[in-house]
């Protein structure tokens, strides 16, 4: 390998590293329950990635065979800027990248659902949990449900494909995931249903709130016909048809089923550490490098290293006696 022809990423599984998330910023302007403490401490600015690393960065892997690149967060559209840098990574559809994505919480989509499709976003993920203004209060702390609406509708307007994320939440959401799925399907979304995860000490313990999907699963079945489907995204999820609403159903169940054995994925946070498992602490400087020399021939040799040491699969286990499988938060890593 060079630095002018590096080579695709395969891990020591033979797993094709395809599939690239960047979290841009570790802030977010809601602390839902499940990913942070109220009373978050955020990293000091100066340590983030700025836009042109991200940039470079992005670019790097691009060049090394990922097709699919996600932006998250955090909230990544309150990333000052942020725009700038999506302008600048459209440039690489087409040419190596199939597709430039995002996952939002929607609070900030009535202000940029327009530019997103103008710049060659074609799908975006919206974490959405209920469909209970009050109780989305009480779940995010400081959303504002009618301005989540407000940017769905907007994204549907600019023509964007819209999955709604939702986790399971133990006496939460539970009895309204039958309504979540018929909304979702009736605006022509996709819903995926995901099992909370244990990242971060969040205040509560994460029993309270673990609901295995097998339990969802099979409620659902009751009252709906669902077929396996063979369909992929790139991501975790397992895929059925739903025959009522003529709708998909995603299942990503790190819990009860793990997904490990397809793991094309790898994460960078807003600091530049590259996680090649969401489930392990491994990771792996990428900042320090790119900070080092112009040239990308540092950069390259990071990333080889980490993905040498990439996993085979997560350890997460949820119970009461367990402290919570890593100790960063979802919001750091990039959900």
């Amino acid at each position: 390998m060079t630095d002018d022809h590096p080579a695709n990423l395969v891990d020591p599984f033979g797993r094709a590293i395809t599939y690239l998330r960047v979290s841009v910023t570790d802030r977010c302007d809601f602390r839902c329950t499940y990913c942070m403490a109220e009373d978050m401490t955020f990293l000091p600015r100066k340590n983030l990635l700025t836009l042109e690393e991200i940039d470079r960065l992005s670019n790097a892997f691009i060049r090394r065979g990922v097709r699919k690149l996600r932006l998250t967060g955090g909230e990544p559209l309150v990333r000052r800027n942020v725009m700038s840098l999506i302008e600048s990574l459209s440039r690489h559809l087409g040419d190596g990248l199939d597709e430039l994505t995002l996952t939002t919480n929607g609070s900030q989509l009535y202000r940029f659902a327009d530019q997103l499709a103008d710049l060659g976003v074609k799908r975006i993920n919206v974490s959405l949990d209920t469909l209970d203004a009050a109780k989305f209060g009480v779940l995010t702390r400081w959303g504002d449900f009618n301005q989540v609406m407000r940017g769905i509708d907007a994204a549907a307007r600019a023509g964007l494909k819209i999955k709604i994320n939702a986790v399971a939440l133990r006496d939460m959401n539970e009895d309204e995931i039958e309504d979540l799925l018929r909304w979702a399907h009736g605006r022509g979304f996709d819903l995926t249903l995901i099992e909370t995860m244990p990242l971060g000490d969040v205040g509560t313990d994460r029993t309270d709130q673990y609901l295995p999907l097998s339990l969802v699963r099979a409620r659902l079945s009751q009252h709906f016909a669902l077929e396996d489907i063979p369909d992929r995204t790139g991501g975790p999820a397992r895929y059925v048809r739903v025959h009522e609403t003529g709708g998909r159903l995603g299942f990503i169940t790190p819990m009860t089923h793990n997904f490990c054995e397809s793991c094309n994925r790898v994460r960078v946070t807003c600091t530049g550490t590259l996680y090649m498992c969401l489930g392990q602490e491994e990771s792996a400087d990428l900042r320090a490098p790119m900070r080092e020399s112009d040239s990308d021939e540092l950069l390259h040799a990071a990333i080889n290293n980490a993905i040498a040491r990439k996993p085979k699969g997560h350890d997460f286990v949820i119970d009461r006696d367990s402290a919570p499988a890593v100790t960063r938060h979802m919001s750091a890593t990039g959900g």
